[in-house]
């Protein structure tokens, strides 16, 4: 196995404050690592500190001479006349026909491959910078929320990308389902330090758990243990009869060591206050055409939407979601037809531009106390600031001194603290870590707000629509199905286009059917058999896990012998699961 990336000892701080101290890890060929780690704590920096385009204080960064790294570039190489070809012949040096063919996986073909970069859409053109990167046939790619303005369609051609892809690579994105997806290992920074973890995001999630309750249980009873000892020495230290066993007691309390927890990152909960309760139609549009004075962009748009109901627009870059919500906003007017909100309705509308327009002069403390309700308290306006990143000396900052990515953030604790009936957003998740975009995407679905959303991001939709609006090809319509049937039909759309839809299935004769039921039959009972042993091992497991934790200062050969002999048949276990789970998907 080929060592690709080797860090060791890596330090980075930014003042006063430490974003990697002393971490170290190993990438070889073939690792797909899903990078993970709240905002601010390093995770980009790390990537920059990969490629050299920032420095570090100690340590060292070993990139070995069979390495060449892809680092997808944020920024836009492209010239304004530069159309699809040119931009990837001149970048990569390579002959069109090359060009073509990477580009083709990304469904970008034909009259595409000629139409300037700029007129592009936004997903489009990351499939370009995505396009250029691979061209230059790297075997690491550091991927730094590369899903951020991706329309779904994009998402699901570069998931399909990653799947297939040979190399190896570090990935950073706040969607939890896309790491899912494309991830086997996974990478976390927190509080300075680097785990990584050869296992999915899941697994690792589940581990760290378990290792917290493991390290609780032990400390709990190191502190039992500590005071029984305690007792002995304060009841008979004193005596002379007993000088030399509480002696003997003190020195048993000084090695007794507690395992030091880092002091847990706070978990985000988040509340959006409830508003009146009612019944009845929160948005009417009676053929409404939409667009701008040059260009329809859709039209003869009819639907109703109840109060209460939590809808996603969905569909590509392009075809007119951010228009919709802008319309929906009076940000634009409608071209044709009408649209009307319900009686008494507050409107918030959360958009990429309107962070930008933030400039008020005052801390960020100063903004949202003149900004929230009246009956909404100073605790509940620190919380919701916390749950937003902001806390202590972030909330002293003065607001024209915010980055992008803060004011966005301070937007939309702004609009969560106001009582609105119905809240449009429009991409909320790009700037927020996948624990705050889940937390978020909880508040939404417990609220009883009527809310329209674009978002991209697969967890974040999964979580809060029960309804879906799609926007394709002019047109505006309800989707009777819900999300994981939209994706399910556009990523067929998407793999029969690519020639890697799954093999038809025929149609089997009567004799082949029963014994077709047979083994499913069979399948189904071996799997029941498994899971009912496995079960039973895993109880014994912890058992013997308990055993060792109370007894820590005995040995004990036949609990350990049994806990080997315990492991090895889970592992088999799971192992003989995973073979029936797939056979019963081939057969079904």
């Amino acid at each position: 196995m080929a060592t690709l990336l080797q860090i060791t000892g890596l330090s980075k701080s930014y003042g006063g404050q430490v974003i990697l101290d002393n971490a170290s890890f190993v990438v070889n060929d073939r690792q797909k690592i899903g990078v993970i780690g709240r905002n601010g704590v390093g995770k980009s920096t790390l990537f920059k500190i990969i490629d050299g385009t920032e420095d570090y204080d100690d340590g060292q960064v070993n990139i070995h001479d069979i390495t060449n790294i892809g680092f997808l570039k944020q920024h836009n190489e492209y010239d304004d006349n530069d159309s699809v070809m040119e931009f990837l012949m001149r970048s990569s040096g390579k002959q069109d026909f090359e060009c073509a063919k990477v580009a083709g996986s990304f469904q970008v073909k034909n009259e595409t491959l000629d139409a300037k970069v700029v007129s592009l859409p936004g997903g489009y053109q990351m499939r370009v910078k995505l396009i250029a990167m691979l061209l230059e046939e790297p075997n690491l790619l550091l991927l730094d929320e590369p899903t951020n303005y991706l329309d779904l369609s994009t998402q699901i051609l570069l998931e399909k990308f990653l799947e297939n892809y040979k190399g190896s690579f570090l990935l950073i994105t706040h969607d939890r389902e896309f790491i899912k997806r494309t991830c086997n290992e996974t990478l976390e920074i927190e509080q300075g330090k680097i785990t990584l973890y050869p296992r999915p995001i899941e697994e690792y999630l589940d581990y760290k758990e378990e290792q917290l309750s493991t390290i609780e249980r032990h400390n709990v009873n190191i502190e039992k243990e500590k005071k029984h000892l305690q007792k002995f020495v304060d009841r008979f230290g004193a005596k002379a009869s007993k000088a030399s066993q509480a002696k003997s007691k003190m020195k048993q309390i000084d090695r007794l060591k507690t395992i030091e927890v880092l002091h847990p990152l706070s978990t985000t909960r988040i509340t959006i206050p409830k508003v009146e309760d009612k019944k009845g139609i929160a948005l009417e549009l009676d053929d409404l055409e939409i667009g701008y004075s040059n260009a329809s962009v859709a039209q003869k748009i009819n639907l109703d939407i109840e109060r209460g109901k939590r809808i996603a627009v969905l569909g590509d870059n392009g075809q007119g979601k951010t228009t919709f919500l802008k319309t929906l906003a009076g940000e634009i007017d409608e071209l044709s037809g009408t649209y009307k909100w319900g009686h008494n309705i507050n409107i918030a509308y959360y958009a990429q531009h309107i962070p930008a327009t933030l400039n008020f002069d005052e801390t960020v403390k100063a903004y949202l106390k003149r900004v929230s309700p009246s009956d909404v308290t100073e605790q509940e306006i620190f919380k919701m600031a916390g749950n937003f990143l902001f806390k202590d000396e972030a909330l002293k900052k003065r607001i024209p001194v915010l980055s992008g990515g803060e004011k966005a953030r301070l937007c939309l604790a702004t609009i969560l603290l106001q009582k609105n009936q119905v809240i449009l957003l429009d991409e909320p998740t790009n700037h927020l870590d996948f624990e705050t975009v889940e937390a978020l995407a909880e508040a939404l679905k417990d609220s009883n707000v009527t809310i329209l959303f674009v978002s991209h991001n697969r967890t974040f939709v999964e979580i809060v629509a029960n309804g879906i609006i799609e926007v394709k090809n002019g047109r505006i319509k309800r989707y009777n199905h819900n999300y994981e049937e939209y994706v399910y039909h556009l990523q067929r759309e998407i793999e029969e286009d690519l020639g890697i839809a799954s093999a038809p299935k025929f149609k089997l004769g009567k004799d082949e059917r029963i014994d077709l039921r047979k083994k499913i039959k069979e399948a189904k009972k071996s799997l029941k058999l498994l899971e009912k042993e496995l079960k039973k091992l895993q109880e014994e497991k912890a058992d013997l896990l308990q055993w060792f934790e109370e007894n820590y200062k005995k040995f004990s050969e036949d609990k350990n012998r049994r806990l080997t002999e315990v492991d090895k048949r889970i592992v088999e276990i799971e192992g003989e699961w995973l073979e029936l789970e797939l056979e019963l998907e081939v057969i079904s």
